[in-house]
């Protein structure tokens, strides 16, 4: 019987690369303590406190409110704290109307995160920081700005053969970048990340899934000679710089709009997509990478009509076997009329797609491990000789 993971493994320190912003970044959604001895501030990108109120001395009432309702429950925040001396603070965070999500996460630079000690009830989490000269940063999770995916593609184009490149803007005309790996064949595997800002463990799997896939052992680069690979990682930076909930910036849910294409965002990649089929390339697969609250793979129905009807069974099949620690959980379903990218990839291309999810909780080494085996998994699944139209 296979273990089922533990719900939380942030007790270490993890390592992040750089967490920069850009002159054009800022972030003006806080009203913040930003007066006094000790201060709290969100005047970064994706920093988000809406409404800060001192309550006594060295005590503070932090509010967080979505950026417009109905709205999933995802509850984002993230802000600084300095002092002019050593002081002990203590800080109560409530939600307005809704519940918190997120367990809060320090920095003293960005890039190494820990839990922080606090205790919740009901709408109200209670923190305990120790505020000095020294810059504090507070989070639900770690800090993962529009400059960071820049700098990673940048990264990736040093060390590997591919391009990154500007697919279009956003509704604020902030950039959406695309990585593309060509090889020999019209057949194009797509990767869709970040469309909710807060999922940032979605995040935390589409990097080292992509680097697997780059990586020049024999299966990736046999791999790449046999697919394209479209990565388009940041799909919302609209809603990431001001730290969204879920939503761009006009009020939207990105996932909910590939049918009606009535947003910029998805409106650039449908027609990029349309115009590969058109000068005959084809879509084989697609991922989506989501965070939810625990560990799933929503997939689409085996009879749902679309080809190689078994190909995602195989493949998560084949991780369930590469990972005896780890329980795959898949939710097939087909939500027609409601928008959502897997769906989109099945009604237009007649392929598989999956919306592929990690828990906020999740371990980080945990979630880079299985990012790695799937990758491992899925090559080896397209390069397979199997009939995936079989069981």
């Amino acid at each position: 019987m296979k273990n089922t993971l533990l719900a939380f493994a942030l007790l270490s320190t993890f390592f992040l690369i750089s967490c920069g912003s850009t002159p054009s970044e800022k972030n003006n959604n806080a009203k913040a303590c930003n007066t006094g001895s000790v201060r709290l501030t969100a005047d970064f990108p994706t920093g988000r406190m809406n409404n800060c109120k001192v309550l006594a001395d060295n005590e503070f009432l932090i509010t967080l409110m979505p950026e417009n309702t109905p709205i999933n429950s995802s509850p984002w925040y993230a802000f600084k704290i300095e002092a002019d001396q050593p002081t002990k603070i203590k800080i109560t965070m409530r939600v307005k109307g809704d519940l918190h999500r997120y367990p809060p996460k320090f920095s003293y630079d960005t890039k190494n995160w820990k839990l922080l000690d606090h205790t919740l009830k009901n709408e109200r989490l209670v923190m305990k920081v120790n505020a000095s000269t020294k810059p504090i940063y507070i989070a639900g999770q770690e800090i993962i700005n529009n400059q960071y995916y820049i700098d990673w593609a940048k990264k990736l184009k040093s060390a590997h053969n591919i391009t990154h490149d500007e697919l279009g803007q956003s509704t604020q005309g902030l950039p959406i970048y695309k990585i593309e790996s060509k090889g020999k064949s019209n057949e194009w595997l797509v990767i869709f990340g970040r469309m909710h800002p807060p999922e940032v463990t979605g995040a935390l799997a589409l990097f080292p899934f992509v680097e697997t896939l780059l990586n020049e052992n024999t299966l990736a680069t046999d791999f790449r000679r046999n697919y394209n690979l479209l990565v388009i990682p940041n799909i919302n930076p609209d809603g990431v710089l001001v730290g969204n909930w879920r939503h761009n910036a006009n009020g939207l849910d990105l996932n909910r709009d590939w049918i009606k294409f009535s947003q910029i965002e998805t409106q650039q990649i449908h027609a990029y997509l349309q115009d590969l089929v058109a000068k005959g390339q084809k879509i084989k697969f697609a991922i989506d990478f989501h965070s939810t609250r625990h560990d799933v793979f929503y997939t689409m129905p085996t009879d749902y009509g679309m080809e190689n009807k078994y190909f995602v069974k195989h493949w998560l099949g084949a991780l369930d076997d590469a990972m005896p620690n780890f329980k795959v959980v898949t939710k097939p379903g087909n939500t027609l009329n409601n928008g959502v990218s897997k769906q989109y990839f099945a009604d237009n291309y007649n392929v598989h797609a999956i919306t592929y999810e990690m828990g906020d909780n999740t371990g980080r080494e945990q979630i880079k491990l299985i990012a790695e085996n799937a990758a491992n998994t899925l090559m080896e699944t397209l390069l397979s000789d199997i009939n995936h139209n079989e069981e």
